[in-house]
C-alpha cells in the first residue's frame, strides 16, 4: 500500500484520530535547530502548552555534514514522538479538544 492509499484509508476510519495536520497546528512557534557538534544536528519542538519534544541527526563524517538535510531529519524525528504523545492524550481522555 503506499501513502496515497494508506491515507485513503485512514481517512475512512469513523472515530477522532490523531493527524499531521493536527499535530502540525498544536506546534507553537518555529522549530528550534541546534549544530551541538560538526556531525549532530538537534531540533526542538514546543507545543502550544508549553511541552518540548527534540529530533536529532547525525552523519558519520564532518565532511558530508549538509545543514538542510540535518535540520529536515531532526524535524522529522522530533516530529515522530509527537504523534505518540498525542496518541496518549486521545486514548486518555477520549477526546483531543482542549
Amino acid at each position: 500500500m503506499n501513502e496515497a492509499e494508506l491515507n485513503a484509508e485512514l481517512e475512512k476510519c469513523p472515530a477522532e484520530r490523531v493527524t499531521e495536520d493536527y499535530i502540525q497546528g498544536r506546534i507553537y512557534g518555529r522549530p528550534k535547530f541546534i549544530r551541538a557538534t560538526d556531525t549532530l544536528t538537534i531540533c526542538v519542538l514546543t507545543v502550544d502548552n508549553g511541552f518540548t519534544v527534540t529530533g536529532e541527526s547525525a552523519c558519520v563524517k564532518a565532511e558530508n555534514y549538509n545543514q538542510e538535510i540535518g535540520e529536515s531529519i531532526a524535524y522529522k524525528n522530533a516530529f515522530a514522538k509527537l504523534w505518540a504523545f498525542f496518541g496518549f492524550l486521545l486514548a486518555e481522555n477520549g477526546t483531543l479538544k482542549k
